[in-house]
Formats: structure tokens, sequence, C-alpha cells
């Protein structure tokens, strides 16, 4: 992500009561007060996730009192729900909080982006201070950053639709509710399908499904008929199979491209 400058990998999108797509818009219900949470994710990408940060992303349409320290609570609240019982707490996680607001949150106006992080300073001499490794335990991603939640305020309407790099992509993705196709900062594509799901209708959400439960199947099919093949010395077995896999998929009605994609057969063929 572009915000914390590394790798994201999406964990999950949250779809309940407490998550609906009206309008265009992702919102959240009145009754959802401590859960606006509408994406999961951590840092890093592939294997290395599993000891990645976390990542808190949620909407909030309308201010209300005391909404910095509901963000306080959400923060905790992730640290502990993601520390097992009886583990040490060289296992806690960094929390990153980013909270895409419908309001201002500053009397100035003069950005878009609002980081607050905990520093630790000189009493007397208001010098930074640098803390020894052994209180820190495992590094954390930036350098000497701490293991204290981070927070990221970004009032939405504060910004001007200008797109200007990767996190630009990110802010209005986020805005709009939508990833268009030029978009190419790490890791949007995979919001991109996250959102065009949630906006689905219930029937288009049961045919993707379908679909996806589908080519899940045909990539099995394909791939136990090519070691199947090799070890006949017979590709031309897994090649045929895979055709036929296709042609039910086309009987079924699905995007030649996704076929494609399913099945390792070219379009023209």
């Amino acid at each position: 992500m572009a915000l914390l400058g590394c790798p994201v990998t999406i964990l999950d999108m949250p779809e309940s009561e407490t998550n609906r797509v009206i309008s265009g818009r992702l919102v959240a219900d009145e009754s959802a007060k401590y859960n606006r949470v509408i994406l999961l994710a951590r840092t890093g990408d592939g294997a290395k996730t599993k000891d990645g940060e976390l990542i808190l992303v949620e909407v909030q349409y309308l201010s209300e009192t005391a909404y910095l320290k509901r963000l306080a609570y959400g923060t905790a609240k992730t640290i502990v729900e993601h520390l097992k019982l009886g583990e040490p707490y060289t296992k806690v996680k960094k929390v990153y909080s980013i909270s895409l607001l419908y309001f201002d949150v500053s009397r100035d106006g003069d950005d878009y982006i609002y980081h607050g992080k905990t520093e630790f300073a000189g009493f007397h001499t208001h010098n930074p201070v640098t803390l020894k490794k052994s209180l820190i335990g495992d590094e954390i991603r930036v350098g000497e950053t701490n293991v204290f939640p981070e927070y990221y305020l970004i009032p939405l309407e504060s910004f001007p639709n200008i797109v200007r790099d990767d996190l630009d992509q990110w802010v209005w993705a986020f805005k709009n509710n939508e990833v268009l196709d030029e978009f190419t900062a790490p890791g949007i594509g995979a919001l991109k399908e996250k959102l065009d799901y949630l906006k689905m209708s219930e029937r288009e959400k049961r045919e993707y499904d379908t679909f996806i439960d589908y080519a899940r199947s045909a990539w099995g099919m394909i791939d136990n008929a090519r070691r199947e093949g090799k070890k006949e010395g017979k590709r031309e077995g897994a090649h045929q199979k895979a055709r036929e896999i296709a042609l039910a998929l086309k009987r079924q009605g699905l995007p030649p491209d996704e076929i494609a994609k399913a099945t390792g057969i070219p379009v023209a063929e």
C-alpha cells in the first residue's frame, strides 16, 4: 500500500449486515457502532503475510462524539484478538488504522491525509528517544518505529480527485468506490476485485461464486490430466482434457477471457 510504502495483502473485506453497497457506496449500518471495518489486511505478500503488521480500513459517514476514542478502542481490540491465549508479548502486532471520513477533521483543512503516532521524547530536552532494541522486541517494519498503533485520518471530500501518484490512486478508489483500469498501484488490483464483487446483485454473486468453484475444479482436473499425461508421455491428452473443459464452460455462457484464464486454452482456439 502506497500509504505505508510496502506490499499489502488483503485478508478480508467483510460483507455482512454491517457492510452494504447503497447507491454505489459502501456504507455501514447504524447498528454497527463499533464495527465499521471494511477491509483487513497485512503488510507483506505471499508467505510473509503470516508475521506482517495489521491494517484496518474503515469508513465513517457522520462525525460522532469521542470518535478518536473509538479508534483507540478499535486498534486495542484488534491487537487483543490477534494474540492467542498464552502467546508471549513478542507476538503483539503493530496496527495501522486508516479512516476514510466524509467529514472534516481539521480546522485548517490544508491537507487530505493526517498521520498520528506515539513517540517518546525527553521530558526536559524534548529530544526524540532511540529506545533499546531489547525493549522493542522483534523489528518493526520502519527502522526504529515502535509497536504502538498509528492512525491515518483521510477526509475524502478534501481530496481534489487529482491522481498524482500511487497513494492518490488508493484515495481516489476509496472515495469513488471504483478502481480505474489504468491504476497500477501495488495491491490495488485486489481492492478492485473486492469492490466489484460487493457491487454485484445477489444473483450475480451466486453466478460468480458458481463460476469460481467450477474454475477451481477445472484447474484441478487440468493439473491432474497434465500429471497423468507426463507420466504416460502424452501431453496431448492433457491438452484435449483442457479443451473439453473449455467447451463445457463456454456452454455455460462464461466469457471467453475467463475461460482462457481458467483452462490455459487460447481464446482463438
